[in-house]
Order: structure tokens, then sequence, then C-alpha cells
């Protein structure tokens, strides 16, 4: 029963970066799903306070103080500037 517990919210919170991901206008693999579950606790904190809040936009209005989209570091750049150079004849 745990297993199945535990795929579902697995399900419900790679749902929910997706719809941050949708909403932030970012690729999938550029939203933190540990950010996004870490937030989650801030959110229920401020609905305590403003019951009308609504996830998705909360989320979206405070993502950089809870660091939802990470960071483009430098090995990354380089990767893929690599792929390109290596693959872009094959796409064109």
């Amino acid at each position: 029963m745990q297993i199945y517990t535990t795929w579902i919210f697995y399900a419900v919170l790679n749902d929910l970066c997706a719809d941050v991901a949708i909403a932030l206008q970012q690729p999938l693999e550029q939203i933190s799903v540990e950010m996004v579950f870490r937030s989650l606790y801030f959110f229920n904190r401020a609905q305590l306070q403003n019951s009308k809040l609504q996830l998705i936009p909360w989320l979206v209005e405070h993502h950089r103080s809870m660091g939802l989209v990470k960071a483009v570091r430098r090995r990354h750049r380089d990767n893929a500037q690599r792929f390109l150079d290596i693959w872009a004849p094959a796409l064109t």
C-alpha cells in the first residue's frame, strides 16, 4: 500500500511541476521537483492567512524566492554547445 501511495504522490508532484513549467514557460527539466515540493509548506502557511490563494499563480509569483527554476550552469551551456557542434549538421 505504501508503494502505491508513493507512486501517486510522485505522479501528482510531477504533474504540478509540469503545470509550473507551462506557467513559467520553461522546459520541464529546468523545474526543480525538490524545490516545488519544499514550496508547498510555504504555500500552506500563506494560504492559512489568505484562503483565496491559488497554488500555481502563487508559485509563479514566488518562483525566484523559492528557487523553482534551476540555474543554467557553465557546464550545461558547454554541453549544449558541444551537442550542437556535433549534431547540427544532422538536424538541418
